[in-house]
């Protein structure tokens, strides 16, 4: 059935998903596609993080477009600024920018009579029959509730806002926050300043990796033959771990879990030989319970005589540095928060008021949901990439991403052949998924008995609570029965 290809297209998002969309329905034709980016350039969490030791813990090759492979990747694991160069040359490649507009934060979008009508703070305005939200997750830095934050007389900085001409040598720093990020500033800092602090509030298993890097002649070889990749990104050992991780997450008692505390466990008791400095790095809680931190040298460094891991909790800052709990100044030149983000607002603080006045704010009132991440009621054509609920976890968000423009494709044409004008998922659909997903959310591993970004505020995983294999499956073809497809009345 031939496609109206005159539809109108509003991406929100020039990061990984918000590409990926662009790119997407590009191919398929269509002539009216806006890309809208609040920031100056593409690259979403990439662009926003820069901090010293940043880089991705999924396979580079696994981390790249199906369609878009690189072989110049330095490392197997890439660090974030080949990441960030990447997904500009991938923009370039596909002329993306034609179609761009930079420094347009969306303020408001609002449908009425069968249109999106979108505002950004900037002034620009435009309309849109169908709005691809592609605003990710982890974009909002979530500030650190500490006395004294702006009492500090030194430099202090947030991981994702980090200025690179900051001095590091020779300073005193401290590192407040052990997840990802907290793991991968101390690993990089470690020998560069001169006395490092890791303030944990709480300690983080530890999964080992390798991290080799890939000379002249492996890049060649992957220059002139394409399947070389496809071997790493499609590696058996690599999906096996995938899969293992994710049985894992929604069995906690399985085989699959066991092997994976078993392995983090003993990296802790084989890689850190001080007694009282592995009791201060041993968590209380099950792994995989936080997100797992994947590390090359962590342990390596954090046993250096100029690296302190910091525990008990801070009292408050001071202009002199942290003052801890236990009475303790902690004397720094530098203050670095690795706190994370406010990883509940995805489009937010942007107003979105779908059919019937329907406001987003009241709809996520509890918490952000959406129906397989993708579609609500109420907000016809209205479609996230990585959106609420989807899987989160160590492996690829571009895997998921690829899966989900599949089914978000198939909804598309529903209303490019005709079929429908507006289609968004029901409101019984949508109470049965959410009611489905809480109760198996709160069987996974996530709600084992740990505080982490997984947790929403009713301390219910906001995550995928499912198998991979599931997610696959159900992003291979809708259940178009789940969803309301309305045909626009048409007047004389």
């Amino acid at each position: 059935m031939e496609r109206n290809l005159d539809l109108r297209y509003v991406v929100i998002g020039a990061g990984m998903s918000g590409i990926l969309a662009a790119i997407r329905l590009r191919e398929a034709g269509y002539r009216n596609v806006t890309l809208l980016e609040k920031a100056q350039t593409v690259g979403g969490t990439w662009r926003e993080n820069r901090y010293p030791g940043l880089n991705c813990d999924v396979p580079a090759h696994a981390y790249t477009y199906s369609f878009a492979p690189n072989a110049e990747w330095s490392s197997y694991l890439a660090p974030g600024h080949e990441i960030q160069d990447y997904f500009e040359r991938v923009t370039a490649d596909y002329s993306l920018r034609d179609i761009a507009h930079f420094g347009q934060e969306v303020e408001s979008c609002v449908y009425a009579d069968g249109v999106w009508r979108i505002a950004t703070k900037a002034g620009m305005a435009c309309e849109a029959d169908i709005v691809i939200t592609a605003t990710g997750v982890l974009h909002h830095p979530r500030m650190p509730d500490i006395d004294g934050l702006g009492d500090f007389a030194g430099t202090i900085a947030h991981s994702a806002r980090w200025d690179e001409t900051t001095p590091l040598d020779g300073r005193r720093i401290g590192v407040v926050g052990n997840g990802s990020t907290g793991v991968q500033l101390v690993s990089a800092l470690g020998g560069r300043a001169g006395k490092l602090s890791h303030f944990q509030r709480s300690p983080q298993w530890i999964m080992p990796v390798l991290n080799e890097p890939y000379d002249e002649e492996q890049r060649d070889a992957f220059r002139r033959d394409p399947a070389l990749i496809d071997a790493i990104r499609y590696d058996p050992q690599y999906l096996a771990n995938v899969l293992r991780f994710t049985e894992g997450i929604i069995k906690p008692d399985s085989e699959e879990m066991q092997i994976i505390e078993a392995m983090v466990l003993g990296y802790l008791e084989q890689g850190v030989i001080d007694p009282v400095l592995r009791e201060k790095l041993r968590p209380d809680y099950r792994a995989a319970c936080k997100r797992l931190i994947f590390s090359p040298d962590y342990y390596q460094v954090v046993q250096q005589h100029d690296v302190d891991i910091v525990v008990g909790g801070i009292d408050r800052i001071e202009p002199e540095g942290i003052r801890t709990r236990d009475g303790v100044l902690h004397e720094l030149d530098l203050i670095i928060l690795a706190t994370g983000f406010h990883s509940d607002r995805f489009i937010r603080p942007a107003v979105v008021t779908g059919r019937r006045g329907v406001a987003l704010d009241d709809v996520w009132r509890k918490h952000a949901t959406a129906y397989n991440a993708i579609s609500l009621p109420d907000f016809p054509n209205f479609l996230f990439l990585n959106g609420p609920t989807g899987p989160v976890g160590n492996f690829s968000l571009i895997d998921v991403a690829e899966r989900q423009w599949g089914y978000v494709e198939q909804l598309l044409d529903k209303v490019a052949t005709g079929e429908c004008d507006e289609i968004s998922v029901s409101a019984d659909a949508m109470t049965r998924y959410e009611e489905a997903r809480i109760a198996a959310a709160k069987g996974t591993i996530f709600a084992s008995g740990c505080s982490s970004w997984y947790l929403g505020k009713d301390g219910v995983p906001m995550t995928w609570p499912w198998s991979y294999g599931r997610f696959a499956e159900v992003m291979a073809q809708p259940d178009f029965d789940d969803f309301e497809m309305v045909k626009a009345e048409v007047t004389a």
